[in-house]
């Protein structure tokens, strides 16, 4: 597959967001040059890489072929290329996904060749590029909505372990006044932010998704607290300068400012080396690229792939 559109000009890369929740793909001539994306929910993996398969084999008929596909897909998964589980879903809560292949079923299908990280981390990339991350090279982009996740920069690269980060299972204090709730993790229960703050926990407690809390809703400040104790974490953890807050949970507009406050509250004036984090509205900031921020990282990864291929 040479990666040339049936016109003969353009270059084509593909690009899929695998969410929890839903799943985007897309086709394009580059992450801001999208021609073609589709959305559709995320259920168990046959059904859901089906649609996948169905939507680029549809693209691949009406465009030519594709260079490469990246794809950026929920936790956690192993990404380590010499793992003999490389592409595969792990321990994920969402049990009927666990040992998916997402890597070697698009790989099997599309025969191009097909890149993958974890969606925080397309989520950063795409922000790096084109949104709230240009020209910063320390930076962290958290999402909260169906699980928590985080992706970190450190001195302008993508941190990773033996695998990836898991950041959205670090343990916090619980307040007393939430001594009640057991928590939404299967792993962690009441004692991790996945547990405390992501959309299922917000469902369990109060009966609604977070989309229809009223803003004054009392439940938002206990939110905005564990969002901001994983802020604390990870700011005195890498020093980042900027942490971009995402995800479902994060679209209500007024969890901002509660969490700069909140923050500011749990740092009690402490702020070590970097005293220029007094600046809280830079410091916590939403996605410039909103919903669009994982497809560009995705296909940043795609054609990240191509260049590691054709520079071999």
């Amino acid at each position: 597959m040479n990666g040339v559109d049936k016109s003969g000009i353009r270059p084509l890369w593909g690009g899929i967001e695998a969410g929890g929740t839903k799943f985007i793909c897309a086709i394009g001539a580059g992450p801001t040059d999208i021609i073609e994306k589709v959305v559709f929910q995320t259920t168990n993996p046959e059904e859901t890489l089906d649609e996948v398969c169905a939507f680029f084999r549809d693209q691949l008929e009406k465009r030519g072929s594709l260079k490469a596909v990246g794809i950026g897909a929920f936790g956690p998964i192993d990404i380590n290329p010499m793992s003999e589980n490389y592409g595969r879903i792990l321990s994920t809560p969402k049990t009927v996904w666990r040992n998916a292949d997402i890597l070697g079923r698009v790989k099997t299908a599309l025969k191009c060749p097909v890149a993958i990280d974890t969606d925080v981390n397309c989520a950063l990339i795409g922000e790096v590029r084109f949104g709230a991350g240009r020209g910063i090279r320390n930076l962290a982009y958290i999402t909260i909505g169906t699980g928590v996740g985080a992706g970190l920069l450190v001195d302008g690269e993508i941190v990773y372990g033996e695998s990836h980060p898991e950041m959205g299972h670090i343990f916090l204090p619980k307040l007393p006044e939430d001594k009640n709730f057991s928590g939404s993790c299967p792993y962690h229960h009441d004692q991790c932010i996945e547990g405390l703050a992501a959309g299922p926990a917000i469902m369990a407690r109060w009966g609604a998704p977070a989309a229809q809390l009223p803003p004054d809703h009392a439940g938002w400040e206990m939110i905005a607290h564990y969002i901001s104790l994983l802020c604390l974490n990870i700011l005195l953890s890498v020093s980042p300068q900027r942490i971009i807050l995402g995800g479902g949970v994060m679209k209500q507009a007024h969890l901002y400012p509660l969490i700069r406050d909140a923050l500011h509250k749990n740092l009690n004036g402490y702020y070590g080396a970097r005293t220029d984090i007094v600046d809280f509205e830079n410091f916590i900031v939403p996605p410039q690229l909103t919903g669009d921020a994982g497809i560009a990282g995705a296909i940043t990864l795609a054609q990240q792939e191509t260049a590691s291929i054709e520079g071999k």
